[in-house]
């Protein structure tokens, strides 16, 4: 088949063509990127509610057993392994300054993934303490 006027058929892309196709895909990327990396992000930040879930309903079940909450996460009866990109402090007391009736656990974010700095997730016997923590509410997984 052969174009008419110049007796040649027209075969590959013109530079302008591709870098159209380019400058779409970077437009593309610039507004799916930080939006994978903030869901990519509330991910991590999910698991590590999970694991602080079952450490708090662990707690609990060790509280009517023992009649004070666990100093040390060993002696807990919870299964879920623990979050890769955090670090996990030791329990504390809580406010009342012993095990008999609180106990506060912190999780650390390692690194700076999605962007994010390191923050903390706090719970306590109450749950989920917002106040101490510094997650931002983008990626909370309690908040939406």
């Amino acid at each position: 088949m052969r174009n008419s006027g110049t007796g040649r058929r027209q075969q590959g892309s013109t530079l302008i063509e591709l870098a159209v196709v380019v400058a779409i895909l970077g437009v593309l990327t610039a507004f799916a990127l930080p939006r994978f990396l903030d869901s990519l992000e509330r991910s991590r930040a999910a698991e590590a509610f999970n694991y602080l879930a079952a450490v708090h309903e662990a707690q609990q079940r060790h509280h009517e057993r023992e009649k004070k909450f666990a100093a040390d996460l060993s002696s807990l009866d919870h299964l879920l392994p623990p979050p890769a990109n955090f670090d996990i402090a030791a329990p504390t007391p809580g406010a009342s300054g012993h095990f008999g009736d609180s106990w506060s656990l912190t999780l650390t974010r390692i690194g700076s993934g999605g962007g994010y700095g390191p923050y903390k997730i706090v719970f306590t016997e109450q749950g989920f303490d917002a106040s101490r923590s510094d997650i931002l509410d983008k990626i909370n997984p309690t908040q939406r």
